[in-house]
């Protein structure tokens, strides 16, 4: 991997099982608007998926990407489904489940997508399925601990933070409150909890910096740098800072110089599709023209870079992630 490859470090994937992808969605998610949102966001519909499958979404991803003119790859991350009390998968109590086989081999196909893998650790064969995703080319492992109902800080999971530190691949985890499910334990993503990971060595990056949400009576972002103060080995990603529930974020994230080294360029693909983190919404923080500039850049890729850049992102965070991704 070139150390100067720019990466989206956070990119989501859909599905529901069209053309055995092994993805799953509730019942109870699929009937809500988020769904069709969403669908209509990744630019395809539930009557294509029906008819091409699922792996339309990771073509129309890679598609997109291959245009852009400032970001070279994607982290596309699969979402491991919830896991019985004796620690067997229960994709059908999951309200997304996106398998890493799936992903592991649309990122064979389009050598602009790179292997985000998950893993339950609460599975009985944690340790093996770890092995296993790294053997398939992962570059990190993702973690929305509120959705997945994965608790951070539950020190039986001490084991399998020894191997991810082992065997190098850093851990983004969801941190604040998360929204765009039908439901949400959000205590789970406080910052706090990730103490053990980082404790065990884990290079763990707390996605969207803990920016929205609190926790014990706490806003989660000084919780956050709390912890990255004491912890080199804990790392940051951006995405998702110039939604519109999140505006003025950024700034405050990057008003910290000494976090910059461990800041990650993201997108939250497909936000940026979704009018969400439309420039517009940084009147009064941008000079008119340039946002006008700005919401004329038609690839969602190259819109959300110059977006933060604009905002005072540093060119050099933008090859942070090249240097930080396990190599397969």
């Amino acid at each position: 991997m070139n150390p100067e490859t720019v990466i989206d470090l956070h990119c989501h994937a859909a599905g529901f099982g069209a053309g055995g992808s092994g993805c799953r969605v509730s019942a109870r998610l699929r009937r809500s608007w988020k769904f069709r949102f969403y669908l209509r966001a990744f630019g395809v519909t539930e009557a294509e998926l029906e008819r091409e499958g699922d792996m339309l979404v990771l073509r129309r991803l890679a598609e997109g990407l291959a245009q852009a003119q400032l970001v070279d790859q994607a982290v596309i991350l699969a979402l491991d489904c919830v896991v019985d009390s004796a620690g067997r998968p229960s994709p059908d109590a999951s309200e997304l489940y996106i398998p890493n086989d799936f992903i592991a081999q649309a990122c064979r196909r389009h050598d602009n997508l790179l292997f985000g893998a998950s893993v339950n650790p609460y599975r009985r064969d944690a340790l093996e399925q770890l092995d296993s995703v790294a053997a398939a080319g992962a570059v990190l492992l993702k973690w929305l601990p509120s959705i997945q109902g994965i608790d951070p800080a539950d020190q039986r999971l001490r084991p399998f933070y020894r191997r991810l530190a082992a065997l190098r691949l850093p851990l983004l985890c969801h941190t604040g409150e998360e929204e765009s499910f039908t439901r949400a334990d959000n205590t789970l993503a406080d910052p706090e909890r990730l103490r053990n990971a980082l404790e065990e060595g884990v290079t763990v990056i707390a996605a969207h910096c803990a920016s929205n949400g609190r926790n014990q009576g706490e806003h989660n972002f000084p919780r956050f740098l709390r912890l990255a103060s004491a912890y080199p080995n804990l790392h940051a990603d951006i995405s998702a800072l110039t939604q519109i529930n999140r505006l003025g974020h950024l700034q405050k994230v990057l008003a910290r110089p000494e976090l910059h080294d461990r800041l990650h360029f993201g997108t939250d693909m497909p936000l940026p599709c979704t009018g969400l983190t439309s420039p517009w919404f940084q009147l009064g923080r941008l000079p008119f023209a340039e946002i006008r500039r700005l919401a004329a850049i038609r690839n969602p890729w190259d819109q959300s870079l110059r977006l933060k850049q604009a905002l005072g992102l540093p060119q050099s965070v933008l090859t942070n992630t090249a240097r930080l991704l396990r190599r397969p």
